[in-house]
């Protein structure tokens, strides 16, 4: 990882400058940036840095990463082995698995920040909120009343059921990973997605998902039968019509 994980950026045009860090986190940290509005499409923009593969931790790596194929030999024996070159790849995984499921995802239409640039370790994104701070997360934003916690569920519950459509499921959902902006949820922090169709846990992952936001419903006064939601999204799911060429996950 590079000293300055903003000089890619600020090398190609994207960003001027940063303003200050948002948010910390043991996977990565966000930071505010004054963008170039050609090329960023706004004048703020968030710039999500992946900490060093050293410090980061992998041990549940292999139940999100569980049937996928990765062709380079290399690479591949590198994972087994957990070599220092071994962690450096799983790092990239995850900045690759979170541009790629964001892209899909934007490109559907789905509530999810508009990725703009991405380099080795890092992802620059919209910004959702103002200069004054960052839209709340879900799990820190009051409601109003049931009808708007009803409202905001039922919108992450839509984002879950369109990424399931297009072969994605977040698989760490949660209160934690949805903002609130301007009455609407917009979902974050995607590099543990997983394909539907390929991992033997994303029934599990679905469900959990479901669950944890029709949990925060309840504390709001929204009852939903997270089991049977989710039940009925993956039953859909598995009797719809074939993804979409330019939307299918890689």
């Amino acid at each position: 990882m590079s000293e300055d994980p903003s000089a890619y950026f600020i090398d190609e045009l994207y960003i001027s400058s940063v303003i200050r860090p948002i948010k910390s986190g043991k996977e990565a940290n966000v930071l505010l940036c004054r963008a170039n509005t050609d090329l960023a499409g706004a004048d703020l923009a968030a710039l999500k840095v992946y900490v060093p593969s050293d410090n980061r931790d992998f041990r549940h790596d292999a139940v999100y990463r569980a049937g996928e194929w990765i062709p380079d030999a290399r690479m591949r024996r590198a994972l087994e082995k957990k070599t220092r070159f071994g962690r450096k790849v799983q790092a990239g995984t995850w900045v690759d698995r979170e541009w790629q499921a964001m892209s899909r995802l934007h490109a559907a239409g789905v509530s999810v920040p508009r990725p703009i640039a991405r380099s080795d370790d890092a992802i620059l994104m919209a910004y959702v909120g103002d200069e004054d701070g960052p839209a709340p997360l879900l799990r820190a934003y009051r409601p109003v009343d049931p009808g708007e916690a009803e409202i905001l569920l039922d919108q992450v519950l839509a984002a879950a059921r369109s990424m399931l459509q297009i072969g994605i499921v977040h698989a760490d959902l949660s209160p934690y990973n949805v903002l609130v902006w301007e009455g609407r949820a917009v979902v974050i922090d995607l590099p543990q997605a997983v394909d539907p169709s390929q991992n033997p846990e994303a029934d599990e992952f679905f469900r959990r998902d479901v669950a944890r936001i029709c949990t925060w419903a309840a504390r709001h006064g929204v009852a939903r039968d997270a089991r049977e939601v989710a039940a009925d999204l993956w039953e859909s799911w598995r009797h719809a019509e074939s993804i979409p060429e330019d939307l299918r996950w890689p």
